[in-house]
């Protein structure tokens, strides 16, 4: 999904402008990201971004399961 364009043009914020963290887990319900990845972004490594994307599913799972 990311590859081909991370050795270009790096990874892309996967921000949607939905700001709001869920108390039991502290992801961000809009990115699925925690408030310090949020914050530290523009300074991480696109190995570390890519990760953080790469977990993404991993994360959605986490939060319904803790919404229920």
């Amino acid at each position: 999904m990311h590859a081909i364009t991370e050795d270009i043009m790096g990874v892309d914020s996967p921000c949607i402008s939905i700001c709001k963290f869920d108390e039991k887990t502290g992801l961000c319900i809009g990115c699925l990201r925690t408030k310090d990845e949020c914050k530290q972004w523009k300074k991480m490594k696109d190995k570390h971004r890519a990760r953080i994307i790469d977990e993404i599913p991993k994360r959605k799972a986490k939060l319904k399961k803790h919404k229920k």
